[in-house]
């Protein structure tokens, strides 16, 4: 039989705000356990939540970025389920009245865009965590950290509408990519501000009615998100095909054995006896905020993306790669401008800027040679000044250096010799020194001359103009020689 795979995912995106949701306690990753929490965000008896409008503003925000119908009317609930890493007992949420509705974003796939729904993005607060790895436990003891409860979430819930891993792996990072071109949350998946829940269901292709679900959790990479959906469908298949029945359940992945283990069983939203938070007030959120957020929007990648193709003159591909972050795109643009040569721009930030991102594990904007240096050493390129190999021992020293570009090449030595006078008379000897090769390039062999440029570039030690280098050898070579 033949079926139709079903996934929806449950996104959770930490926010980068430098205060929790309800209380002033900082957010930041990597404190010492439970050193960031107050009698708020501990639940204390007496106590009283106060909402942070910088979490409101960031909703907000992936509202309008998703194509969302932006509620102005919001209710916060309280999501009653018990934790040993949730001090309270239950967690602050928003569940009928959230303040996105009916979004939506559209994906690449092997058969062209496709648009995946979203059904809702709501606020609200993370829970602790709880510490079983044995780098800091030798006993079956659980520790707990409460320093990330409280810290604000946004959940962005999808319709089920993926319909393979690929589809989910590519929502994902089309999300990432929004919160990030957002600067609402920095994406990172390893340190868990941004994971997810997924939905899996199969069916008998052409059935209309979903199959029974399972949750798949714990997945910390987009490929454990590939590889853990990939997993769940071939388990769900053997399990049909052997006659048996997918009981609804919630799963927990296990990246090193690369299986899934049961958890418990799948909760419904009755479970959790959803009910207004009553130390909360209706959050009513005026039009004219609303609008003043979407004037300061920046520019989305898929805009910037098509900007790239009409203004730069960017393929598909390129344009693609060159707006995959913010930090990236502005980098490209600003060299562009400055250099006044797009293509070569981007071949440079594709390449060897890409490659130093990528080793040192940074962004664009924490590259030590600004858009303004390289656009002076790409000039220096256009300009014949050094040649494409030398610029590259030349970015490579500016990478730990403060001096200008043109102090560089002069450091390194690396300035290209143009002058006509003086590569003749390099050519003049090669030519004398192998005069085989000359008499085979004039028997028709033309293609010695890459033999001759390589034997003039390495006499001149590569600073000869190939340009210039292969108009004299040319003319030299010709039957007459003159």
């Amino acid at each position: 039989m033949e079926y139709e795979v079903v996934i929806g995912l449950e996104v959770h995106a930490q926010l980068s705000t430098e205060t929790k949701i309800f209380c002033g306690c900082s957010t930041k990753f990597g404190a010492e356990p439970n050193s960031q929490t107050c009698p708020v965000c501990l639940g204390m008896p007496g106590v009283l939540p106060v909402l942070n409008k910088k979490v409101v503003e960031s909703a907000i925000k992936m509202g309008i970025a998703t194509n969302s119908k932006i509620l102005r009317h919001n209710v916060f609930a309280r999501k009653n389920y018990f934790y040993p890493d949730l001090p309270k007992g239950y967690q602050i949420s928003q569940f009928e009245e959230p303040i996105c509705l009916d979004g939506r974003v559209e994906i690449e796939t092997d058969d062209g865009k496709k648009t995946l729904r979203i059904n809702r993005i709501h606020m609200e607060e993370d829970a602790g965590k709880s510490v079983h790895e044995e780098m800091y436990i030798k006993t079956n003891d659980t520790f707990i950290d409460l320093n990330r409860c409280g810290v604000p979430l946004i959940e962005i819930v999808s319709e089920p509408d993926m319909r393979s891993p690929q589809e989910a792996y590519a929502y994902l990072v089309k999300l990432r990519q929004l919160v990030r071109y957002l600067d609402i949350c920095d994406g990172n998946m390893e340190e868990g501000s941004f994971r997810c829940d997924a939905n899996i269901s199969i069916r008998p292709k052409g059935q209309e009615t979903l199959g029974v679900k399972t949750e798949l959790k714990n997945m910390n990479s987009f490929r454990n998100v590939e590889r853990a959906l990939e997993y769940e469908i071939k388990r769900q298949m053997d399990i049909v095909e052997d006659g048996g029945e997918i009981i609804q359940e919630t799963l927990l992945w296990d990246p090193l054995k690369n299986e899934a283990k049961s958890m418990r069983s799948k909760e419904e939203s009755h479970d959790y006896r959803y009910f207004p938070e009553p130390d909360l007030p209706t959050l009513n959120i005026s039009a004219a905020w609303i609008e003043e957020i979407n004037k300061s929007m920046p520019e989305l990648p898929d805009a910037r993306r098509e900007r790239f193709i009409s203004e730069f003159g960017q393929n598909e591909y390129n344009a693609a790669v060159l707006s995959a972050s913010r930090e990236t795109a502005d980098y490209f643009e600003e060299t562009a401008k400055r250099c006044d040569d797009s293509k070569l721009a981007a071949n440079w930030v594709m390449g060897e800027v890409s490659k130093v991102l990528n080793d040192k594990k940074i962004q664009a904007d924490e590259l030590s040679v600004t858009p303004a240096k390289l656009a002076d050493l790409l000039k220096r390129v256009k300009d014949k000044v050094i040649s494409s190999s030398a610029a590259k021992k030349v970015f490579d020293a500016m990478l730990d250096s403060v001096d200008s570009v043109d102090t560089l090449i002069e450091k390194l030595g690396l300035k290209q010799v143009s002058d006509e006078g003086e590569l003749e008379k390099i050519i003049d000897e090669i030519m004398k020194a192998n005069p085989k090769e000359v008499e085979g390039y004039r028997a028709g062999k033309t293609k010695l001359i890459g033999f001759f440029v390589g034997q003039v570039m390495r006499a001149s030690n590569g600073k000869a103009n190939p340009q210039v280098v292969n108009q004299i050898l040319q003319k030299k070579l010709s039957n007459d020689g003159k």
